[in-house]
Order: C-alpha cells, then structure tokens, then sequence
C-alpha cells in the first residue's frame, strides 16, 4: 500500500497542528481534516500514517484513531440509504481488508488497539461474507505463532480477533448471526482451545520462575482468550463448548486458586485474568444455568475465598467487582441456599460487604484528581461497576430472598457505623459515610421496583443524621461526606416535603461555591432535579391525571439571585469553567425563576463572556448545549416580560453569534441559529438590518449544505416568515426556498425539515402568494411517496395536507391536487390518508388531523358525492378511531424545558429535529375555534345530517367498524347530538 510520502507529511502536520493551544491553528486543523475526508484515499493515508515508522508517534496515533472513526462513519453498510450514501470507495475498502491485518501485526500496543477497532468496524458489514479470508488468514498466523513460541504475536492475533467477535456479545438473535457465528465457531473454537490450554500449560511451567515482564504477556494472551469464550458463547452454547466444558472450567477453577508467586501477583495480571474469568462464570450462570450447575458449588467457593484473600495487586478492585457480580447472580437464582444460612450471610457481610462500602485511598485520589470520572461512577451509575455499587447490588441479591435477615444486618451495621462517628467525628468521618451509602442503596425509592430493603426509619435519619450535616457550620470540611450527604438528598428528592426543602435550600446554596469539584457539583444537581419534580394530579370532571410542576417561580424566587450568583462564581474554580452540572443548573434556574434589572444584564454578560471563551475550543458538548439553553432561557423568560431589553440582548449577543458564522464554528452553527430565531421572534416590526442581512444568508443554497443546521434554519425561517411573510413575494425568493425544499425532501434524513418548511410556508404565507407553486409541491411530495410510503413519511403528509385544507379550505385542496392528476386526490386519500389517520400522534397533530377529516366528510363535494360513500364511511370511520386512541393515550404534559437535553422532539407537526427547548417559541394551534375536535365531528355529523335526513345512517352501518360505531353513538350522547 502506496501513500506519497509528502500526503504523509502534510497529515501529520495538521494532527500536529490540531494539539496547538492556538484556537485558530487548531480550528484551521480541524477544517482540513474534515474537508479531506471524503477524498478517495484519505483513509489509506491514515492508514498509511498510522503504520509509518518515520513519523512522530502521537501523529500515528492520533491517525489511527481518525482512521478508525473514518471506518465507523463511512464504511459500507447494507442498511444505508441509496440518498444518504457518503461512503469510502470499494476500492479503498479492497486495499483496506488487503494490509489491515498485517499493519495491525507490526504496530505498536497503543495503536494496535485502535486498529483492532476499525477491523471491527469493518468487519461488522463485510464479515464474513464480503472478507472470506481474513479469518482464515488469522487462524494461519496463530498457529505459526504458537509453534514457534511468540506470545507477542499470538496476543497481537488474539487481540485482532477479540475485535472481530465482540459483535456477538449485543447482537441481535437472528438466523443472519446465529450463520456468522457458526462460521467462526467451525474456524476458530478448536484453535482458540489449543492456544488457550498450551499457554495455560506454558503459565503453569513457568509461574514460580518467570518475572512479571516475562509472565504478563503469558497472562494477557490467557485473558484473550477468555474475552473471546465470552464473546462466542454471548448467543448461546454452542455445541464445541459444551463438549469441551471440563477442559475451560479445570484451567478457570486454577486461575482463581492458584496462588502466585508475590511479585507475578503485585504486578496485577493474574487479577485481570481472574476477572475475565469471573465474567464467563457469571455468563454461564446467567444463560446456560442447568449445563454450569455442576461447577458451581466449586466455583462459589473459590470466587468466596479469593475475595477474602489479602492481597497487594493493583487490579483486585475490578477482578472484586467482577467478582461479587457472579456472587450476586447466584443469590439471585435458585441456588440463593448456598448463602442463606444466618452464619454464611454474616461471614459475607463483615468480610465482603463492609470493607468494600468504605472509601478507599484510590476513591479519594480519584474524587481529588478526577471529579468528573468521580461523579460518573458514584452518581450518574456508569458502565464502569464501582466496588460500593457492587457490594451493595450484593447485598440487594440477599434480600430478594432473605428480606428480614438482610434489614436486620444492615440495620445493626448503620447503628455501628453511626455511634463510630459519633464517637469521635474528625477520625470515623468514613464511617458516616458509609452509613450514608447504605442507606441510599438499599431504601426502596419512588418509582424503584424489587430489592428495597427497610434498613433505617427514614424520616428520623433524615432529621437526626441528614440534616445536620447539612447545616453544619464547618461546612467546608470533610467534602467526601458532605458530597454523600447532598447526594443522599438528590437521591430521596421527591419524599422530602415542598416546606422542607425550602427550608434547606439555604444550607445547600451554601455548597455551590465549596471549593470541591465534586461538592458543588451535587449542590448544583440537587437544585435542578428539586426544580423539576412534578407531581401527579387528578383533572376534575375527567377520568385522566396529569403532572403538575411542584416547584414554580414563586418558590424560587426568594433563592434566585444568591442561586445565580453562586453559581456564577462557582464557573470560575479551577476545573469547573465548563462544568455541565453547574451550567446545567443555572439554564434550570433561569428557565422557572423571574429576574429582572441588573441581574439580567449582569447574567447575560457572564453567559456571553462564557460563550466567547468555549468558542476558542468547543469540547464539551453537554456543557455548551446548557449554555445554549442558559442564553435562551434568559433571553426568553426576562425579554417576554421586559421588551425594553431586546436591544441589551442583541448588542451583547450579536458580536459573538457573529463570530460563530464568520469563524465557521460548525459545532454552534446550530444554536446560533436557534438564537436568531428567537430574538426575531420577540422583535417589532420594521426588522433591522442586521436580521435582514441574516435573511439573505439564509435564502441562499449553501447555507443548507449542512445537515446538523438544516432544522434550526427551518426554525430561523420560520421566525421570519412570522414576521415579514410578504418578502417572499420579492426578488424570486419563494422559488429559491421550493428548491431547497426539494433538496431536502430527497434525503430521508432531512425530509423533517421538509415537511417543517412547507407547514411554515401555509401557516404564514396567503394563497394568492402561494398559489402558482401548489402544482410543484404536491409533484414532488407524489414524486417522493412513490418510493417512500414509511409511516413517517406519510403521517407527514397527511398532516401537511390537513394544514393546506383548514389554511386555504377543502376545495383548494382537492383542485390543487387533482391539477397534477385528476382524481388522484381520492386516490391519496384511499390509500394513504384513511389507513394512515389512525396513527397519528401528538396533540396539535391529532387535532389538526381530525378537523380537517371532519371538514372532508362534511363540506368536500367530491366526498358528499353518492358515490363516494364508501370512501366518505371509510374516512369517518378513521376519524373516530384516532379520537378514540388519543382519549386512551391519557393526559398530555405541556413540554415546559424540563427534559431538555440534546435532542428534543418538537411539539409542532410530528418533526423531530435537535433544538434549544428554552429557545422554542409554542407552536400555533391554528385552530383555537375548535376547543374540542369530538365536539367539532358530532356536532358537524349532526348538522350535515339534518339536511339529509336518513341518508347518512345506512353509509354509518355499513361502513364504520362496530367498535367505532359504538364510540361515535357515546360521543353524540356526550355532547347531546343527533345524526339523523
């Protein structure tokens, strides 16, 4: 595989260039990787670099790791739509699969691993059926390594081979895998059991005189081995292994009894071992129960004693979690007997259980030295199990059997721990929190189902233990407890009474600025989740409930201020400029509290000033997409109730939506829009020029080129629209929108954003206006509907067309349509409208639908017709089953911001697209004259009845489901109509 040596150089200049603290080197660097690749060959210049001796070694890694996102992005993949292909050629995938293999053999470790990665990558399209040799290939490579004794090599295959199995570990059951999987089986499972018992035999020869360099690669290579049983056996157990199970189960069962010698086990690598194989226990255990049965009892006592083992290896806190997961697996199932006597439990609980609740040295290195992976494993319940969650997961998996006993154990232990503290506070601090753990993993939680154990009475722990710890007047001491005690309440939010929290509020407004990381982050998280508990309510008169908000602004307002000031300064520690949990909590703060004056400006300031400085390195997309929110959230709620502060708004935050667009920051492309949109929304007419500079930026063709951006330009020109629909009337620009409209409808990935433009065009722009372009929208949406008629896309249309016939009346619908065909409009609603009503969602959606039903079945000519009856039956009978459903579906909550997040389904017209929840101004209903579309049908059936006695009821009978039939007949009894 050819690269030109200077493509080489040039690549590892810009990898070089994208570490520079230089804000516009790094971006510059960033611009040219992302532009170059989608050239044909880019990927093997990565690879190229990622495999070049001569190059610095953070360039190749840093190109193997671009080559192995390039593979995840853009190989080939049989699901991809035909429109949305940007794909790497099939020349490049050939040289690719050529030389992966061998490169990944020859690089070293770091970069091996992201190679072994973008095999899978890959793999997981080609393999094996596109890529028949590279198994092969493997299979022939380990066997020359194992005989010639090169454990490197052997691990670099099995490595390479781990990759390309882990597929099977999350896939889907199906007869496609269960063949791919058979095909690796017949390959690799006889060979995988010869390396795996020679280098087992190889440890054994060795263990008492090899050093830790000389046995790691020994362990590693058993290791593999045990990820790829695990991997092979993830789907079901296939016959090879159940007929060699004795074999796998003697070596595991010498893993984890084996004592090796004090330097082999300091150095860490028989614990990793022993975790794989605490894995495959727990996965036989799990799935093929009644086959592992027999091993058990052994096993039990082996994983028992090696927990109980002291031992000085780094890597026990994993090989403990692994390990207590397989013991809590078993408490769990039938054999639970094996622990149940009063004596066992105990003996588990003090010499188990208890030393893993306590903090140990490397918790309070990692709370120190990285809060972030502190906050993710201890609160946020991350992938990566910590020794306390396992314990007490434990301890859970004994009470699902043994409730009483557990309660009563636990429940001594709390008492212990607390009377340590109490006893002496500065040295026992770790007891109390302990304490703190158990509690708040073992008390059943609203809404929480199975394991809740009643370990303390909760309203006295909270009065005698919680909450003056809370109140403390040394509350900057100790913060690992005081982090505990404040995630204790974020835990129990929703039991603590509205009068208590207030009253506490105070005392956490305090933690904010703790100089701890980790403690003003749980202060902060505790406030948001305070601030979006809802509470359930009945709605009188109505057989539904809905959720209410338990906190509003009234509740908020006294603390809002010292809130926002707090968390102001607290955006200013070290480590926490872009924290999200604070950003986070401020957006929340802003989006319920009301603030005015010197607040507004001072906040806003700070926001923009915040927004200046991540635009020089945007890294943290959760904290950039609060910030986001925070600016909307002030913008919104302080600019609706003061306009006067619209002009503050736009001085202070044009410069940097600015500097956004000019300096083609593409990450914030989207806010900025977003942004726009709503200080536009909440202009007075004439705009300035600066927004209609914007509108002319926006009307042109290559600011749509970008798919992120394309539902937040929808929105920017739906604002507007809003504003100054008659500019569409000037200088060609409402054609210039129709084809963008047509770009967009051609990709699946963006007809959303379609369906979004042309509900906008109709909801603000007139018929007169509209009218000689009818033709070429309903052509291309017929054009698309040929080769698209997913339930998405017709929904849309449906919904599109109900727009066009409450905006512009049934009449201009129907000839619109019939223009391009005619009688093609019953056709559409045959096919398309009556099977698809019933599933559409949402409560504008519904109601929008509905109407414009109605309106069909009572005031189109072409259904009233004779012989349209059966479709005119058809149509009503739809209609009331979408009725029906959306009673079913039960309350609706308003969308309010609470949720927002990421992405966010928008409440208007069943288009999903990423936004800015606080940036959203609320949908129209177009139909405010209609408060109830049940009332609006009957009331309409009724009247178009009487002037047709007797006419309507037979097409009724005839044609309407009797499930729907019945429905309508309580529909015109509740509303006290009549269809005649």
């Amino acid at each position: 595989m050819e690269v030109p040596p200077e493509m080489l150089d040039t690549l590892a200049g810009w990898f070089a260039q994208s570490l520079s603290p230089d804000a516009a080197a790094l971006r510059a660097a960033k611009q040219s990787l992302e532009s170059s690749e989608a050239s044909p060959g880019f990927a093997l210049a990565l690879l190229g670099l990622a495999s070049s001796p001569r190059h610095d070694l953070h360039a190749r890694l840093a190109a193997s790791v671009q080559f192995k996102n390039v593979l995840r992005r853009r190989w080939p993949k049989p699901s991809l739509d035909a429109d949305d292909a940007d794909h790497l050629t099939p020349s490049d995938c050939a040289i690719i699969k050529t030389h992966l293999l061998q490169l990944l053999l020859t690089a070293p470790p770091r970069i091996q691993a992201q190679l072994s990665e973008a095999l899978a990558a890959a793999a997981a399209s080609d393999f094996p059926s596109k890529w028949e040799p590279l198994l092969p290939s493997i299979v022939s490579s380990l066997g020359t390594a194992i005989s010639t004794g090169d454990v490197p090599a052997t691990n670099s295959l099995l490595s390479a081979a781990a990759s390309l199995f882990s597929r099977f570990r999350n896939a889907f059951d199906n007869n496609a895998i269960r063949l791919d999987l058979k095909y690796c089986l017949d390959n690799f499972a006889a060979p995988l059991l010869e390396v795996f018992l020679s280098t087992s035999r190889r440890l054994q020869a060795a263990a008492t005189t090899a050093s830790p360099p000389e046995s790691r690669p020994v362990f590693e290579c058993l290791r593999l081995c045990c990820e790829i049983f695990y991997s092979l056996n993830s789907i079901d157990l296939p016959e090879f292994f159940e007929d060699h199970m004795r074999e796998w189960m003697t070596e595991f069962r010498a893993f984890l009894t084996t004592t090796y010698p004090p330097p082999i086990e300091a150095d860490g690598a028989p614990d990793e071992l022993r975790a794989a194989v605490c894995d495959n226990l727990q996965l036989y255990m799990e799935k093929y129960e009644e086959e592992f049965r027999g091993y058990l009892k052994e096993f039990v006592e082996a994983v028992w004693g090696l927990l109980m083992a002291p031992t000085v290896s780094p890597s026990r806190g994993q090989l403990a979690v692994t390990a207590i997961r397989f013991l809590t697996t078993v408490a769990e199932s039938v054999h639970h007997a094996l622990f149940g006597s009063p004596e066992a439990m105990k003996q588990i609980c003090d010499s188990v259980v208890v030393p893993n609740l306590r903090l140990r040295d490397d918790d309070e290195e990692l709370f120190e030295g990285n809060w972030v992976e502190y906050v993710r494993r201890d609160a946020e319940g991350s992938d990566a199990d910590t020794l306390r969650r396992a314990a007490c997961r434990l301890l859970r998996g004994f009470a699902a059997n043994y409730r009483e006993q557990v309660a009563a154990l636990v429940s001594a232990q709390v008492q212990q721990m607390l009377a340590a503290y109490a006893a002496h506070r500065t040295n026992n601090w770790k007891e109390m929190d302990a304490a703190i753990y158990l509690v708040i993993s073992l008390m059943q939680k609203p809404g929480a189902t199975g394991g809740g154990t009643n370990v303390v009475d909760m309203e006295s722990f909270f009065t005698s233990v919680i909450v003056p710890e809370l109140q403390a007047p040394d509350w900057e001491s100790e913060p690992m407890l005081k982090a505990t005690v404040l995630r204790f309440l974020k835990e129990f939010k929703d039991q603590i009474p509205k009068a208590n929290a207030l009253a506490l509020l105070p005392s956490v407004i305090r933690f904010l600025t703790h100089e701890s990381n980790v403690v003003h982050s749980y202060a902060a998280t505790f406030i948001e989740n305070l601030l979006i508990i809802k509470d359930v309510v009945s709605v009188p008169g109505v057989n539904v409930v809905t959720r209410v908000p338990r906190y509003v602004a009234a509740d908020i307002n006294p603390y809002a201020q010292q809130i926002i000031q707090s968390l102001s300064k607290a955006l200013s520690f070290p480590d926490s400029y872009e924290n999200p949990y604070l950003m986070k909590c401020l957006m929340r703060v802003l989006g319920i509290a009301i603030i005015a004056g010197q607040t507004v400006h001072e906040i806003t300031a700070r926001l923009v000033g915040i927004l200046m400085e991540v635009c020089n390195n945007p890294n943290n997309p959760d904290f950039n997409h609060y910030l986001f929110e925070s600016l909307a959230a002030v913008i919104g709620r302080a600019g609706e109730q003061d306009p006067s502060l619209l002009p503050m708004f736009e001085a202070t935050l044009f410069p940097v939506l600015q500097r956004i667009l000019v300096e083609d920051i593409s990450d914030f492309w989207p806010y900025a829009f977003q942004i726009f949109a709503q200080l536009i929304n909440l202009s007075q007419l004439p705009l300035s020029q600066n927004y209609m500079q914007l509108f002319g930026v926006l009307l042109s063709n290559a600011t749509w080129d970008r798919p992120p951006c394309v539902p937040a330009l929808v929105r920017l020109l739906r604002a507007f629209l809003r504003k100054i629909p008659n500019e569409l009337n000037q200088e060609g620009r409402l054609p210039n929108i129709l084809v963008i409209f047509r770009s967009l409808l051609s990709r699946s990935s963006t007809e959303d954003s379609a369906f979004y433009m042309l509900n906008t065009l109709v909801e603000n722009v007139g018929f007169d206006i509209m009218n000689p372009y009818m033709s070429e929208i309903w052509s291309a949406l017929f054009t698309r509907l040929q080769t698209r008629q997913a339930v998405k896309f017709v929904n849309s249309l449906v919904v599109f067309m109900s727009l066009v016939l409450v905006k512009y009346g049934p009449g201009i619908l129907v000839s619109s349509v019939d223009a391009i065909q005619p009688g093609i409009f019953m056709t559409i609603l045959q096919r398309f409208w009556i099977p698809n009503l019933k599933l559409i969602k949402g409560v504008l959606e519904v109601k929008l639908t509905a109407v414009a039903s109605t309106k069909l079945i009572c005031e189109s000519a072409v259904l009233l017709d004779a012989a349209a009856a059966q479709t005119w039956g058809k149509l009503l009978d739809s209609t009331v089953a979408l009725l029906s459903r959306s009673d079913q579906d039960g309350a609706q909550e308003q969308n309010d911001g609470a949720d927002a997040t990421d992405s966010q389904r928008t409440s208007g017209y069943s288009v999903s697209f990423v936004r800015l929840q606080y940036a959203g101004k609320s949908e129209d209903d177009l139909l405010k004259e209609v408060n109830d579309p049940k009332q609006f049908l009957v009331t309409s059936l009724a009247t178009l009845s009487a002037q047709s006695p007797g006419r309507f009821g037979p097409i009724i009978e005839q044609h309407v489901d009797p499930a729907n039939k019945g429905a309508l007949i309580q529909l015109c009894a509740a509303y006290n109509t009549n269809i005649v």
